[in-house]
């Protein structure tokens, strides 16, 4: 056995060091009945037949082939990965940019805009996390592809890979559920503009100003300066205060013994001056409106007045126009009650 195999080597040795001499011939004389594509060039190139019965006999025709394979599907896999990418990023540039169809800004568009600032904040923080998301995804999908096209070009058997695979998948989603559902969660969040850096939220468990968005959780601090952050998944309501408009409600409490319509009068008109005061009549977007008495009480009455606001800035004109009913208050000579307050 170790004779034959050495006067093989010997002959292909001995072949190899000859001069490459041109013969007539065929490739399937030296190659097979079917020669493939590299031995039949090779045999184009040199017309040896030794070096030809080299290339056939040690397979370097199949595997040069297969490495030609290779080497294309990954410089395909990586052009259509930088196409999708710059796609991808073209597009959440566009979303950051806010540059949407006439048509289709008339149909979002609000009484207040909001601050440009944080509109344009919100757009590049959605932007940002979903071009992030589409992009992993992206290079997953044609990366893997590519890699199981390589690994059969290679001539391994995908079945059993495949399989082990699914389960493998099966186990880790029992085991990581609570992070794909925040995922899944955030990724709606996002799409359907929820909530954003700096909106004023309620999620039942927590209150406070947003600081921070991913997909997994959401960054929030509260009035006392609390960090809260919040799994995206176990988020079930959200109250945003900071979206579109917003209300400042007043109730106001006097003596049972005021005069109602004068009290009326008096709210209605401070509230009327504050709405005028160009400090504050671009947060004030309609006409205060005095409701009137709210609640009744064995010594008080309560009254209420309502302001439509600019998104998050109810609590600033609740808290201006207190002040000024109070200094209205005293002009007036009006008493407010002591057993009730708002």
């Amino acid at each position: 056995m170790y004779g034959t195999v050495a006067s093989s080597a010997s002959v292909h040795a001995v072949a190899l060091s000859e001069p490459l001499v041109k013969m007539d011939g065929k490739a399937e004389q030296y190659c097979s009945a079917d020669p493939a594509a590299a031995c039949r060039l090779f045999w184009n190139i040199t017309h040896s037949p030794g070096a030809t019965k080299f290339v056939y006999d040690y397979r370097l025709d199949v595997w040069s082939g297969k490495l030609v394979a290779i080497v294309v599907t990954f410089v395909i896999a990586l052009v259509v990965r930088n196409i999708a990418h710059r796609m991808i990023t073209k597009v959440t540039q566009r979303m950051a940019e806010g540059t949407v169809s006439e048509k289709a800004r008339e149909k979002s568009k609000t009484i207040f805009e909001g601050s440009q600032a944080l509109l344009s904040q919100r757009r590049a923080q959605r932007a940002k996390t979903l071009g992030s998301v589409l992009r992993s995804v992206a290079s997953v999908v044609i990366m893997g592809t590519a890699l199981f096209s390589i690994l059969g070009y290679l001539g391994l058997n995908l079945t059993p890979i495949v399989a082990s695979a699914s389960v493998i998948g099966v186990a880790v989603g029992f085991g990581a559920q609570n992070i794909v559902k925040d995922c899944l969660a955030g990724i709606f969040m996002l799409l359907e503009d929820q909530y954003g850096v700096g909106d004023v939220i309620d999620v039942g468990s927590a209150k406070g100003t947003v600081e921070a968005v991913t997909l997994r959780v959401t960054r929030m601090r509260d009035v006392n300066g609390v960090v809260w952050y919040v799994p995206n998944g176990e988020i079930k309501k959200v109250g945003n205060e900071s979206q579109n408009w917003g209300r400042a409600v007043l109730d106001i409490p006097v003596d049972i013994g005021e005069d109602v319509e004068k009290v009326k009068e008096i709210l209605q008109a401070t509230a009327d001056t504050m709405a005028e005061d160009p400090q504050w009549s671009d947060l004030v977007l309609e006409r205060p409106s005095v409701w009137g008495v709210q609640a009744l009480a064995a010594d008080a009455l309560v009254i209420r007045v309502v302001l439509k606001t600019a998104p998050g800035q109810q609590g600033a004109c609740a808290r201006e126009l207190r002040e000024r009913v109070k200094v209205a208050f005293d002009q007036a000579g009006v008493s407010v009650a002591t057993s009730s307050a708002t």
